[in-house]
């Protein structure tokens, strides 16, 4: 193999950037050239194409985002756009590909994988829910933005007597909530895996208040039912009996931007590096992951039919520590 191709897809987050610069940084070492498509599979489809040299991946291991850019491709779910795309890398004499990305992106390089097309891909989403991998790129950092958030909110709500709600990303998964729940103290967690009725938590928060406490956070993934504004709606119609006066803040896209942790530095680049090795090694159609602290190739068809689910014994913990 010649020459390989590098592209993040789909959502944003810290760490795209090492794994670029470790594909690219392996696959030169390996004798491979390597092409960097700018916007994912829409820049694919597009032919955007730029040559990736040492120098050109030098400076963006601490950056956050990705300088290769990303977008939607719905396009490429098309015989059309899936007939461009391999007509784009056939004229560029890209041999084989690595797909940095979440369940949206790895699917796409399934599409790839199955008309023949050598495929490697890096499991890089905050929501932390692709199979193939212990945790994926991203998720570290993502988790101390969040934290970071909490303690801060945490002191202003003591300083008040405030209920806070604190919403965090997670359409899907509730494993950014959950984590942030059990990691920064609080006194409720709402995910969409968890049927929680409003009443329910209502009550945990009186008996927050009974027991003395001087806040109440409350952890809401955007993708809890019946929504965050049904909660506040609920909450502030009842602050009298609550005892706490109940404020909200919503995350949003800050949790996908800062410079990665030495963490998702290390993972990002242990897996950009490992993904290089196997499209030079011809191993196709696997994801790169941890697993245990060691890097493993896991077929992408297995990965995406084994989506990771929130650990029942993490449900648990996060009750017990919510006293």
């Amino acid at each position: 193999m010649k020459r390989i191709g590098v592209l993040t897809s789909g959502g944003d987050g810290p760490g795209l950037n090492p794994c670029i610069r470790a594909v690219t940084r392996t696959a030169l070492s390996l004798g491979m050239a390597v092409s960097g498509i700018k916007r994912g599979f829409a820049g694919l489809i597009d032919g955007e194409m730029v040559d990736l040299n040492d120098r050109s991946v030098g400076g963006i291991l601490g950056q956050g985002g990705t300088f290769l850019g990303t977008a939607r491709a719905p396009e490429f779910k098309t015989p059309k756009g899936l007939r461009e795309a391999l007509r784009n890398l056939n004229e560029a004499e890209v041999e084989g590909l690595v797909v940095i990305g979440g369940d949206g992106s790895q699917h796409g390089a399934l599409a790839l994988h199955k008309v023949g097309f050598p495929i490697t891909g890096v499991p890089a989403t905050i929501d932390n829910d692709i199979g193939g991998t212990d945790i994926a790129v991203g998720v570290d950092t993502t988790m101390n933005t969040i934290l970071d958030a909490i303690d801060k909110i945490k002191d202003t709500a003591s300083s008040h007597q405030r209920a806070f709600l604190i919403e965090v990303m997670g359409r899907d998964s509730g494993y950014l909530a959950l984590m942030g729940g059990i990691t920064g103290g609080a006194e409720a967690v709402l995910i969409p895996e968890v049927d929680t009725p409003l009443e329910m938590l209502a009550q945990t928060m009186v008996d927050a208040y009974i027991r003395g406490k001087s806040h109440c956070i409350v952890i809401v993934a955007e993708g809890y039912k019946p929504g965050t504004q049904a909660v506040i709606d609920h909450l502030q119609e009842r602050e009298e009996e609550l005892g706490f006066e109940v404020r909200v803040t919503v995350l949003g896209h800050v949790q996908r931007g800062g410079r990665p942790s030495a963490f998702d530095r290390l993972l990002a680049t242990r897996l950009g590096a490992a993904a290089a090795q196997a499209l030079h090694d011809g191993k196709r159609g696997h994801i790169a992951g941890l697993a245990g602290n060691r890097v493993a190739l896991t077929p992408i068809e297995e990965a995406l039919a084994h989506p990771k689910t929130i650990d029942p014994t993490l449900l648990n913990l996060a009750k017990i520590m919510e006293r």
